[in-house]
């Protein structure tokens, strides 16, 4: 099979991932191996090519936003009939014993491995999953269409929900990209005022075609306080202005895995029980009540298509914001 792999992680300016012939791997008593159609293309995918997280698996194959169709399966695993469309997220196993498993936070499990991370991702024409870890497909979705749901909306669905945006008047969206585009459509299904704050003329435009209240950039006034927030760009600088648009008792939620140092801050930032907390990955749970939201409302995802062989531009056009909301590799 064909497969596009990072032997060491380096600026994405290099381009980085290398095309390769690798044999597909076997397959587990519970796995499936999947033909890949299409792949969405994440941050954390840069962040695994850059080195900003450690890696503890090299070579590797990046990609969690996997839409494919079942292909084979190991002896034990029966939940997927072959031919059987579905989406394999970040999320790709976690042990289910430990004092986190047993309380509903799989997300959180010290033995957890991750799709693209830990596992071979679907930067290539054929990948292994456990059959508990993937997803089925809503019906209404196009694969392309579908990819974004798989990281971007699952993990844009859990920072909403801990962030308490479903009890939100007016709630702050700090980058916008493939996971915010998702979020805001949610917060807006909930009733919120959704304020967005971002850089880039082009996702103003996508914030107020979706239905955003008020845009600007980070640090204007937006006319009055949130009472909750997300921040999706990976820039630790956005804390103070963030939690500073805050009401007394409101929620900063961090949605990334990887975000620059915070600054340090006054106190009165954060007194006020105002609250900052990160999100750490996602569950089965919120992937299941995601897909089943996103079906039902329905979620539009605003998507760019490449061929997979454009994998490292794709990654380089992220990195420098020319990414309207989700681009999606066709594998």
């Amino acid at each position: 099979m064909r497969a596009w792999q990072l032997a060491q992680p380096q600026p994405v300016d290099t381009s980085p991932l290398v095309s390769v012939e690798r044999e597909p791997p076997a397959l587990g008593p519970r796995e499936i191996l999947i033909h890949v159609q299409v792949c969405g293309v994440c941050h954390t995918d840069l962040h695994i090519v850059e080195g900003e997280i450690p890696l503890p698996k090299l070579p590797i194959v990046p990609g969690h936003q996997i839409v494919g169709t079942v292909q084979q399966a190991g002896p034990d695993a029966r939940r997927f009939a072959i031919g059987a469309r579905v989406g394999v997220p970040w999320l790709g196993w976690a042990c289910g014993e430990c004092d986190f498993c047993r309380a509903g936070l799989e997300n959180l499990c010290d033995r957890a491995r991750f799709t693209g991370y830990h596992l071979d991702g679907g930067y290539a024409e054929y990948q292994v999953s456990d059959e508990r870890f993937a997803c089925p497909i809503p019906d209404g979705f196009a694969d392309d269409a579908a990819a974004p749901l798989l990281c971007g909306g699952i993990v844009g669905y859990r920072a909403l929900r801990l962030a308490g945006a479903q009890q939100a008047r007016r709630l702050g969206l700090y980058g916008f990209g493939s996971s915010a585009h998702i979020a805001l459509q949610i917060a807006r299904h909930w009733g919120a005022e959704v304020y967005v704050f971002t850089r880039s003329p082009k996702h103003r435009q996508l914030a107020e075609d979706l239905g955003a209240r008020w845009t600007g950039a980070a640090g204007d006034d937006p006319g009055m306080l949130l009472d909750a927030a997300i921040i999706f760009a990976p820039a630790g600088g956005l804390v103070p202005p963030a939690l500073g648009a805050l009401r007394k008792g409101g929620t900063l939620a961090l949605a990334g895995i990887h975000m620059s140092p915070l600054p340090q801050m006054d106190y009165d930032l954060i007194w006020g029980e105002r609250v900052l907390r990160s999100v750490a990955n996602a569950t089965r749970a919120d992937a299941e009540a995601l897909l089943t939201l996103a079906a039902a409302l329905p979620i539009k995802t605003e998507i760019e298509r490449y061929p997979l062989d454009d994998a490292n531009m794709v990654l380089q056009r992220l990195k420098r914001s020319e990414i309207r909301a989700a681009a999606v590799l066709d594998v």
